[in-house]
C-alpha cells in the first residue's frame, strides 16, 4: 500500500488524527506522523506514536532526528502528504511557501501529492485570505477535503468541522490509485431486500452489503462514476458514490433499471429476495387470532436477467452465494443468466459468509478453464481484484 506522512496541525480537531491513523494502518499503509508544537498540546506525542507505530517528528532542528532521517529524507519517503487537520495558519504557510517548522518544511520539500483537510472556526474559514489560500493550493493540485458543516467546538454553527474521516481516507488512497476506470459508469447493487408480510414483519436475508459497498468504494477510487443501489444496510456511503436506498426487490429492480442506461459496467452483488409474499396485510397480523400462518409466496423480478437482456456493450457481473457445490452451481448460473462473469462465494463458512470484512471467492468466466480463485483477503482487496478482472473483459 502507500507510505503516508500524516501532518497534524494545532487545532481542536487534532484528536481526530488518532482515529485516522487507526483507520489507515489496518488497510496496509505505513505511516509517519509530523506534528506542530501546538498540535501536541491537543494530543500527546505518545498517543500518536503508539497508534502509528513510529516516532512522532515535531522538531525542525533535532540532533537525534537529523542523524537518523532528515526532513528531506522524510519528504522523499512520503508517497502522500496529508495535513489533518489543516488550520488557517497552516493553510497560509502551505500556500505561501513558508517553512518555519517541521510540518511546513517537509511540505515544501516533498514531491508527494498533498491532501488538505481544513478545520477551523466558520469565520476564519470564510475569511477572504483563507479562501484565497485554498484556491492557491487547489490550483497547484492539492486535494481539498471538506470542511464539513455543523456545530463547531467554539459554539458557532457553520462550515469548519473536520470532514468525516472516511472521506479523508478515500482522498488519501485516491492519490496513489491509478484512475483506470475514468470514463466508466459503474452500477452496483448491494445488501438484502425486505419483503413485507404486514406493516411490522418482513422476509429478508443475512446479507450485510459489505461486498457490494467495497466494490463501489474501489470503483470510485479508481476514477469511475459510481451509482450504488443499496438495500436496507447500516453502512456509510463510500466517498464519491451516488447512493440510492431501496427496501424491496421491486424497488431495487426499478432503481437498477432506471440507472442502467448510463452504466457501462453493472455489478449485481445484492442478495435480492427470490420470493415475496403474494399479498402483504395492511394491518399487523395478531398472533392471538391465528394458531398457524401460511404464506403464499411469488417470485420476485430477476434483476440480473433483465440487465443482461438489455446489456448492449456494457459488462455485466453477477454474484452467486452458495452453500454447496460452489463451482458447479456458479457455472450453471453463469450459463443460465448469460452474464460476462459470476463471482461465487461459500456463505456457509462463518469467516467469509455474511456480515464479515473478509472474503474468498471464485471469479468464473464463460470458458471451461476460466476460473480465478481469490484467496482469503479483506473485501476491499477482493473488490479490487474483481474490478481488475472486469477491466480485462472490457479490453478484450
Amino acid at each position: 500500500m502507500s507510505r503516508i506522512c500524516l501532518a497534524v496541525s494545532g487545532g481542536i480537531a487534532a484528536y481526530k488524527a488518532c482515529e485516522l491513523v487507526r483507520l489507515l494502518r489496518p488497510r496496509g499503509h505505513e505511516l509517519r506522523v509530523v506534528a506542530t508544537a501546538h498540535a501536541l498540546e491537543f494530543v500527546s506525542k505518545l498517543t500518536l506514536q503508539a497508534l502509528s507505530g513510529s516516532p512522532v517528528r515535531f522538531e525542525l532542528l533535532s540532533a537525534t532526528a537529523e542523524s537518523e532521517i532528515s526532513h528531506i529524507e522524510l519528504a522523499d519517503w512520503a508517497e502522500v502528504f496529508a495535513v489533518v487537520p489543516a488550520t488557517a495558519n497552516t493553510l497560509a504557510k502551505l500556500a505561501h511557501g513558508i517553512a518555519d517548522d517541521l510540518l511546513s518544511t517537509v511540505a515544501l520539500a516533498t514531491r508527494a501529492p498533498l491532501v488538505v483537510a481544513p478545520a477551523m472556526n466558520v469565520n476564519m474559514y470564510r475569511h477572504p485570505a483563507t479562501q484565497a489560500n485554498l484556491d492557491v493550493l487547489a490550483k497547484r493540485g492539492a486535494r481539498i477535503v471538506g470542511p464539513g458543516e455543523g456545530e463547531l467546538a467554539c459554539g458557532w454553527i457553520g462550515e469548519g468541522r473536520l470532514i468525516e474521516l472516511d472521506a479523508i481516507v478515500a482522498a488519501i488512497e485516491q492519490c496513489t490509485t491509478e484512475p483506470v476506470l475514468r470514463g466508466e459508469v459503474v452500477l452496483v447493487n448491494a445488501g438484502p431486500t425486505v419483503e413485507p408480510i404486514d406493516p411490522v414483519r418482513v422476509i429478508t436475508n443475512r446479507s450485510s452489503g459489505k461486498m457490494g459497498f467495497a466494490i463501489a468504494e474501489i470503483a470510485a477510487r479508481r476514477g469511475a462514476e459510481v451509482v450504488l443501489v443499496a438495500g436496507p444496510v447500516l453502512l456509510p456511503t463510500p466517498a464519491g458514490v451516488q447512493r440510492i436506498d431501496v427496501q424491496t426487490a421491486g424497488e431495487m429492480r426499478d432503481a437498477v433499471l432506471a440507472a442502467l442506461p448510463r452504466a457501462t459496467i453493472a455489478i449485481l452483488a445484492a442478495a435480492v429476495a427470490d420470493y415475496t409474499p403474494a399479498l402483504a396485510e395492511g394491518v399487523k397480523i395478531k398472533r392471538e387470532k391465528k394458531d398457524s400462518l401460511t404464506l403464499s409466496l411469488v417470485k420476485t423480478p430477476d434483476i440480473l436477467a433483465e440487465v443482461v437482456k438489455s446489456r448492449g456493450t456494457r459488462t455485466v457481473v453477477g454474484f452467486a452465494a452458495e452453500t454447496n457445490d460452489l463451482l458447479e452451481n456458479a457455472r450453471a448460473k453463469l450459463a443460465r443468466k448469460g452474464c460476462d462473469l459470476i463471482v461465487a462465494n461459500d456463505v456457509s463458512r462463518a469467516d467469509i459468509g455474511f456480515d464479515v470484512d473478509r472474503n474468498e471467492v471464485l471469479i468464473i468466466g464463460p470458458g471451461p478453464e476460466d476460473v480465478r480463485e481469490l484467496a482469503f483477503a479483506p473485501k476491499t482487496e477482493i473488490a479490487a481484484r474483481i474490478l481488475d478482472r472486469v477491466l480485462e473483459v472490457r479490453r478484450r
